[in-house]
């Protein structure tokens, strides 16, 4: 999901350029509605522009664009894609240190299956600046775990520092995914994707929220009862996992792909599933949302979104 209208307010502030720091992140605000404004990422919360890849919960309807005729293709915005993607977990509330439940394992588990699965490469065929193009190599690193009390994923910039605060040696193209122990409440989303910088290099990091979505009806794909031997909260956060990692390595930063309604590959495939189940290249077993493939689209070999619109791929 891309950008609301700014208020009279916020163009005026956004004259000035600002740098948010955020411990040792930072968050740069340029002087006009920048790709690089990354605040907020509840609408009803602030007008501010809007983190990357807000995934809608179920029966939300997300904030409509100016645009969207023509063909409902992606295009490039003239950025970067990612590639040979480093993936961490983090894993931030005070409960996940006396945790006993699979959440944590589990997701080291399909990060470690997801680099060179057939899933990973329904988002292969997006190129960036400088013909950078989307690779299923995504490698992953040992979760982390921070008992300190999360902050909510109403803002971008606590995200961003918690982050910058237990990962020692961030990387350029570092995905670092936090999962808090917070439930959603009356947010409209499960979670999103972002961007900063962390360190005295200002090291480029993309980031990801979510909220915890055990017994959450709003986020759940339903999927059958204890597939893959994972419970619930497990196969919900999987799901949004794959929607929000999909959106980071398509448009990460500064202009990736997205269509003229704003809607990132992820989005255009929300909610909608190609295969009751998937199997990774490590043999774990998970129920994952399709992906939005123009390649799939234009030959009409895709499975239709919500909007009927045959350009899904879901990673069978």
């Amino acid at each position: 999901m891309k950008r609301l209208f700014l208020s009279v307010l916020t163009i005026v502030a956004l004259f000035a350029a600002v740098t948010l720091n955020a411990q040792t992140g930072s968050i740069h605000r340029a002087p006009s509605a920048s790709k690089d404004t990354r605040d907020t990422s509840d609408p009803a919360l602030d007008p501010e522009s809007k983190a990357h890849g807000v995934h809608w919960a179920k029966g939300v309807v997300r904030p409509a664009k100016p645009g969207g005729g023509g063909s409902p293709d992606m295009t490039s915005h003239g950025g970067e894609v990612m590639n040979n993607v480093v993936a961490q977990p983090i894993f931030w509330g005070t409960s996940w240190p006396s945790y006993t439940g699979d959440e944590i394992t589990g997701m080291d588990t399909w990060y470690a299956g997801f680099g060179g699965s057939n899933y990973a490469a329904t988002s292969n065929e997006y190129t960036g600046t400088n013909n950078t193009k989307v690779t299923s190599s995504v490698s992953s690193l040992a979760h982390i775990v921070d008992g300190s009390a999360a902050s909510g994923g109403q803002r971008v910039a606590p995200i961003l520092a918690e982050v910058c605060k237990v990962i020692t040696n961030p990387v350029s193209n570092g995905y670092y995914a936090v999962y808090t122990d917070l439930p959603r409440g009356h947010a409209g989303y499960c979670a999103w994707h972002s961007y900063g910088t962390c360190g005295s290099n200002n090291t480029p990091v993309q980031i990801a929220f979510f909220w915890k979505l055990d017994g959450d009806a709003g986020c759940d794909p339903q999927a059958s009862s204890g597939l893959g031997g994972h419970s619930q909260g497990l196969l919900a956060a999987s799901n949004v996992s794959g929607h929000e990692l999909s959106e980071a390595r398509t448009d990460p930063r500064n202009g990736g792909w997205y269509d003229s309604s704003g809607a990132e590959n992820g989005d255009k495939c929300a909610w909608t599933f190609g295969a009751g189940s998937l199997t990774f290249k490590n043999g774990s077993v998970w129920k994952i949302q399709g992906e939005w493939s123009n390649n799939a689209y234009d030959s009409a070999t895709g499975y239709p979104n919500n909007k009927g619109q045959n350009g899904c791929l879901g990673g069978q």
